[in-house]
């Protein structure tokens, strides 16, 4: 008899820089992200992936954070 395939489900968000003069600054999309995961607290972090695409002639860079509200391991 098979077994079904493992399922596991995380939770994920995506951030850019704003449309400005600033979107393709690595660093501060780097900040924005910190912000964001001081701002969920004590989560514990799986991975974080980075995308850089061409539009207009400029980077236009955006990050995801995979997470479990899980307190991370210490």
């Amino acid at each position: 008899m098979e077994q079904a395939p493992e399922q596991w489900s995380t939770l994920h968000f995506s951030q850019s820089n704003p449309r400005a003069a600033a979107r393709g600054d690595v660093s501060a999309l780097l900040r924005r992200v910190a912000v964001s995961l001081d701002l969920l607290g004590d989560v514990q972090v799986g991975d974080i992936t980075f995308h850089s695409e061409m539009t207009d002639g400029e980077d236009d860079l955006t990050m995801t954070v995979y997470y479990d509200r899980e307190p991370r391991r210490r």
